[in-house]
């Protein structure tokens, strides 16, 4: 499927290992692919997220991820269910962390040993990367380019969809900032 991408794709995939080594994630994530998009200039993606203003609100969105890290990757939609059912996350997280300390159910916390010298991906990153080529087939491109990257991340449900959509970045409004209006694909 690597091949099938623009030289733009495989810059964001190379840099997403370079934001998950730089922080010490365990594996690349959804997060990561996000964030090499932020990195890229001169793109349809780059274009779609700034007409978005998400591209202005970086350190927003990174204190979004924090925090869901820190209540162990669960969304905000996770923890209004929950809530529903009488469970409050945050007073979870609160004294989990008071008895065990201050980011403890972080996700991703600690750096693994890397004997292949390659970083994995997660299973949630894995299935954007197919995503974004369903999304290519659909839209009958030939190529994976980092357009079909950001649809996907606003596709799959999860917390990157999350607080893309809650900084006005859906798959709609991204769709219609790339090309225009929405097409037969969505």
């Amino acid at each position: 499927m690597f091949e099938r991408f623009t030289k733009g794709a495989r810059g964001v995939v190379t840099g997403a290992v370079g934001h998950s080594e730089r922080t010490g994630a365990d594996t690349v994530t959804d997060e990561h692919l996000l964030l090499a998009l932020l990195d890229q200039r001169g793109t349809r993606a780059s274009f779609a997220l700034a007409a978005l203003g998400v591209t202005g609100r970086r350190e927003s969105l990174e204190r979004a991820f924090a925090e869901a890290r820190r209540r162990g990757g669960l969304t905000k939609a996770d923890a209004d269910a929950l809530a529903g059912i009488g469970i409050d996350v945050g007073e979870i997280v609160s004294k989990v962390e008071e008895a065990h300390g201050e980011g403890v159910m972080r996700v991703g916390r600690g750096p693994k040993r890397w004997w292949s010298g390659h970083r994995g991906f997660a299973p949630t990153a894995k299935a954007t990367l197919e995503k974004s080529l369903r999304i290519a087939i659909g839209r009958g491109d030939r190529h994976i380019g980092d357009e079909h990257l950001l649809l996907a991340l606003t596709a799959r449900p999860g917390l990157v969809a999350e607080v893309l959509a809650d900084h006005g970045a859906t798959y709609a409004t991204v769709e219609r900032a790339m090309f225009g209006g929405l097409s037969e694909a969505s």
